[in-house]
């Protein structure tokens, strides 16, 4: 038993490489891609849903205008923030490929 899992844990070591392969590099900036993609999307639906919110809330309560356009903006750190991730992904992606 102990020389079959030796066997098999020297072919698993000897096949392990510490070179990342192409499609590694393919899917993390697939996920920068889908990050920036879906956080405009959510920015984009956030930024309608609450500027229908504001209009409505012109039309009933003039008064608190200002303090409903806070959901506007949030929706807009939405957006910062996918971009930010996208960008930390695709540097570390691009520092591994620099390395090789």
């Amino acid at each position: 038993m102990h020389a079959l899992l030796t066997y098999y844990l020297s072919v698993f070591l000897d096949s392990y490489t510490d070179e990342p392969t192409s499609s590694s590099f393919f899917f993390g900036f697939m996920g920068c891609a889908a990050a920036l993609v879906f956080a405009c999307f959510g920015a984009a639906y956030g930024t309608a849903k609450s500027g229908v919110g504001v209009s409505a809330m012109g039309v009933m309560r003039p008064e608190l205008v200002m303090r409903s356009i806070i959901p506007i903006v949030m929706a807009g750190v939405i957006g910062i923030y996918g971009l930010i991730i996208a960008v930390i992904v695709s540097a570390a992606s691009k520092l591994h490929q620099q390395f090789r």
